[in-house]
């Protein structure tokens, strides 16, 4: 566990097609700057992690259980642990920053790929 690290220095990992995540482990937390290419979709999924984030940039759509909404950049969302959701970004794309608890551990075994700029500022 480092003490510093640039997002910009970090492989991202590749989620789905259009995803990738720059993740950062804590002892007990994950933190990840997600990028999602325009209209890319996370596939439903859930996993025991609470995940708590908001939108950097962009537009997604979000469904949380059965709760759908279209989220921008400033906007925040809770998922609850085990609670089947799913995201679509907008047209122009979106970041999204994630904190996870416990650490996304199943991340590890993911594909990660060369450090390149993301799509923050």
């Amino acid at each position: 566990m480092k003490t510093f690290a640039a997002f910009r220095d970090l492989q991202p990992i590749l989620l789905a097609e259009g995803l990738t995540a720059r993740a950062v482990n804590g002892e007990r937390i994950t933190m990840a700057l997600v990028d999602l290419e325009p209209h890319s979709k996370s596939p439903d999924h859930h996993h025991e992690n609470e995940q708590l984030g908001f939108v950097v940039k962009g537009s997604i759509e979000f469904r949380v259980g059965s709760d759908k909404r279209v989220l921008h950049a400033g906007d925040s969302y809770v998922i609850p642990s085990h609670v089947p959701h799913q995201a679509i970004a907008g047209a122009e794309g979106a970041t999204v920053l994630d904190i996870f608890a416990p650490v996304r551990a199943d991340w590890e075994k993911l594909e990660r790929l060369a450090p390149a700029p993301g799509r923050w500022p």
